[in-house]
C-alpha cells in the first residue's frame, strides 16, 4: 500500500485491476433532480409494465432514500465495446439479432463480482461501511455516473463516455466515506441526433426522453404479453434488445475494444442465431442454450415469441414450416405470434389454418391475431 497516494487514486487503481474501465466519485446528494425526473417519467406511464420502478421510486430517487448513511458514491463502468459492427445483421432475414451486451457472460454476475471485490478491499483499506449495486437494485446509476464524471446522459438517455462511447456497464458503491467528488465531465451531444433517427420504433418523444413502451429492448425483454401489432414491423429481426441508438453514437469511435472485459466476448451461438433453431426450442433446450446469459431470465416463451415476430418480418418462405408448427403451442403468447407471422409469410396458408383453428381457439388475444391482415 502506497500511503503517499490519495485514497481516491488507490480506489481507481484497484478498480482498473478488477476490470473497470471508468471510475469516479460523487457526493450522495450530487444529482438532486433525479427524483423529480423519475416521478415525471412514471406519472407519464412511460415505464410500461415495469411496476417495480414505481414501487421503489422512493428508493431510486436518491442514494439516501435507499441508505440514509451514505455520504459518497463511487461510480464504476465496465466496457463492453464490440469488436464487430452491432448492426451487421440488419436485414439478414433468417437470423436473429441479439444486443451486444447479451452475447457474452451475464454482466450482472461479472460486474457484481468485481464490485464486491472492490468493496471488500475498500472496507479493509478505509474501515468504512458500504453497499454495492448493479442495475437490478433501485439505483439511478446513470445520473450518479454523470455526477461522478464518467460521462453524460445522451439524447438516447444512456451514458456516453468520451473514452468508451455508449458501451459501459454501470455499477455503484455507496459508502460512508467522504470522498473528493469528481465533478461533471463536461460532455455534450451538441446538435447530433443520430440516436433519435436510428430508433426503429420512435421510442424517443424528445431528446433525452424515452418511452419504454415503444422501445425494442423493453418490448423484447420486459414486456410479457403480445407485442403491440403496430410496433412489430419496426422490430425487424431484433430478438433480444436493440443496439441501434447506441451503435450510431459518434463517440463510439473513441471506444477501444481492447479495453473491453473479456467476459463479454460474444458466444458463437449467440452472435447470429438462426430463427428456425430458436423457434424449435422447448424449455429445457432454451435453458441449455442460454445458460450463463442474461437472456435466460426472459424464459422460453418470450424468446420464441420474439423469434416469431422476427420470422414474420423476414419475408423468408423457408420459415413458414417452423412458424406453422407453433400454431399448437401451449403458450398463448407463442401461438398468437405464430398466427401473426404466418399471416405475414403466407396468406393462403393463413386462410386455411384460420378456417380450421379459429373456432377452437379459446384465448382472446390469439383469436384477435386470427383476424385477416
Amino acid at each position: 500500500m502506497d500511503q503517499h497516494k490519495s485514497l481516491e487514486t488507490r480506489i481507481r487503481e484497484k478498480a482498473a485491476e478488477l476490470g473497470f474501465a471508468a471510475c469516479g466519485f460523487a457526493r450522495a446528494d450530487a444529482a438532486p433532480k433525479t427524483a423529480a425526473r423519475l416521478r415525471e417519467w412514471l406519472d407519464a406511464g412511460r415505464h410500461g409494465s415495469m411496476i417495480w420502478m414505481e414501487e421503489r421510486a422512493h428508493h431510486r430517487g436518491s442514494p439516501a432514500g435507499l441508505w440514509p448513511d451514505v455520504r459518497s458514491v463511487i461510480a464504476l463502468g465496465m466496457s463492453y465495446a464490440p469488436a464487430r459492427d452491432p448492426l451487421a445483421l440488419a436485414g439478414v432475414g433468417d437470423r436473429g439479432r441479439i444486443s451486444v451486451y447479451a452475447q457474452g457472460a451475464d454482466y450482472h454476475d461479472v460486474v457484481k463480482k468485481a464490485l464486491k471485490a472492490l468493496g471488500r478491499w475498500l472496507a479493509q483499506e478505509a474501515g468504512c461501511d458500504l453497499k454495492v449495486f448493479v442495475d437490478t437494485a433501485p439505483v439511478m446509476e446513470k445520473p450518479l455516473a454523470e455526477a461522478a464524471g464518467l460521462g453524460w446522459q445522451g439524447k438516447h438517455t444512456n451514458l456516453i463516455s468520451r473514452a468508451h462511447g455508449s458501451w459501459l456497464f454501470l455499477g455503484a458503491i455507496y459508502t460512508t466515506l467522504e470522498l473528493v467528488p469528481e465533478g461533471s465531465s463536461g460532455g455534450t451531444c451538441g446538435t447530433c441526433d443520430a440516436c433519435q433517427r436510428a430508433c426503429p420504433t420512435d421510442a424517443f418523444p424528445a431528446p433525452y426522453q424515452i418511452d419504454a413502451r415503444r422501445c425494442v429492448s423493453y418490448l423484447t425483454i420486459e414486456h410479457a404479453g403480445p407485442i403491440p401489432a403496430a410496433l412489430r414491423p419496426g422490430i425487424g429481426n431484433r430478438i433480444y434488445g436493440c443496439d441501434d441508438c447506441l451503435a450510431v453514437c459518434p463517440w463510439n469511435k473513441f471506444a477501444a475494444t481492447a479495453a473491453a472485459n473479456k467476459a463479454f466476448v460474444p458466444r458463437a451461438e449467440l452472435a447470429a442465431p438462426r430463427l428456425a433453431d430458436l423457434m424449435a426450442l422447448d424449455d429445457p433446450g432454451f435453458r441449455q442454450v442460454f445458460a450463463g446469459s442474461p437472456i435466460k431470465r426472459i424464459g422460453r416463451d418470450r424468446m420464441v415469441r420474439n423469434a416469431l415476430v422476427a420470422a414474420g418480418n423476414s419475408g423468408d418462405a423457408a420459415l413458414v414450416a417452423p412458424v406453422a408448427r407453433l400454431l399448437d403451442d401451449p403458450a398463448p403468447v407463442v401461438r398468437g405470434a405464430a398466427v401473426w407471422a404466418l399471416g405475414r409469410l403466407d396468406q393462403d396458408r393463413f386462410a386455411s389454418e384460420r378456417a380450421a383453428r379459429l373456432a377452437k381457439e379459446d384465448d382472446a388475444d390469439v383469436r384477435t391475431e386470427w383476424q385477416p391482415i
